[in-house]
């Protein structure tokens, strides 16, 4: 988990095309730059050495662990255009590869995210894969195969189009017990055979994680606190005993409500048990009760 500056945030610019009064996908790609990351599990040099075999990456691990800001962390070093896209069940096969649409009168062929991003040799993120329909997935595990290549008939013709050799791929899945997500085919997990797990970091490493986001000073010792209070929530929701699992979002959420002198049982409160009123009182008071074993009545 990171903070990070970037001079354009934009992956998927959505417009209106007055002449076909339709919502349309433009796919843009960028350079990251001055992203901050704190590599403390050594993935970067992984990724590296993958990108130099030529090795599609799979990152695995828990929502709010940075493993996006990895990527473009990853992008930057490399100095590589970056396309993205996050897959839900939302995300359609005309997305991934193109269609057809109007403008200025005429029909043309956009080209999806795939094709663009193998024209220009790009690094294409493909995030949360693991939420997408199986029919999207098919057309993905056609790209991803040793050919480097799509072959496009939506455009009226048979189109193929062929990736630069340059051109380089990782997605990202969190774990099964997420909502939404499926169990990825065998052989679409084959197409990565590069697997990364990133996890949450140990309390000294999120602390100084959180810090990067404070401009003030805060007390050490209820930061400390907090990100053991995230640790239970986390471990409970492993196993099932509670619905959701805190990020590093909610620590330094935390982090900047003590620093505003918000007193921290109540920011606790606040960022760490209210959420769970949602599935009712019972679920809350589990963690309003953890909070009171960490910071008493």
């Amino acid at each position: 988990m990171i903070k990070n500056k970037e001079s354009k945030r934009t992956f998927i610019k959505i417009f209106k095309n007055k002449k076909s009064n339709k919502d349309l996908f433009e796919f843009t790609s960028y350079i990251p730059k001055n992203i901050i990351y704190d590599d403390w599990n050594n993935s970067l040099p992984i990724l590296l050495k993958a990108y130099e075999k030529k090795l599609f990456v799979l990152i695995i691990g828990p929502k709010g662990t940075g493993k996006t800001t990895l990527v473009r962390k990853f992008a930057e070093i490399i100095k590589k255009p970056l396309y993205s896209i996050n897959f839900s069940l939302r995300t359609k096969e005309s997305h991934l590869v193109g269609s057809t649409i109007l403008e200025d009168g005429s029909t043309k062929f956009a080209l999806g995210i795939i094709p663009k991003s193998m024209q220009e040799g790009a690094l294409l993120y493909l995030d949360e894969i693991n939420s997408a329909e199986p029919d999207v997935l098919l057309r993905l595990d056609e790209a991803l195969d040793d050919r480097r290549e799509i072959v496009l008939k939506e455009a009226g013709e048979t189109i193929i189009i062929k990736a630069k050799s340059d051109w380089f791929v990782i997605a990202t899945i969190n774990p099964l017990s997420h909502a939404g997500t499926k169990e990825l085919p065998p052989q679409l997990l084959s197409r990565f055979p590069i697997r990364i797990h990133l996890d949450y970091p140990p309390i000294e490493i999120e602390k100084r994680i959180v810090k990067m986001y404070i401009n003030n000073p805060i007390d050490e010792r209820q930061l400390e606190l907090a990100i053991t209070l995230a640790n239970k929530l986390r471990e409970a929701a492993k196993v099932e005993d509670i619905y959701y699992s805190p990020s590093i979002r909610e620590t330094i959420a935390f982090a900047k409500l003590l620093s505003s002198g918000l007193d921290p049982k109540l920011a606790a409160e606040i960022v760490f048990a209210n959420v769970y009123y949602q599935w009712g009182d019972i679920e809350a008071k589990k963690v309003r009760d953890l909070i009171v074993s960490l910071w008493g009545e």
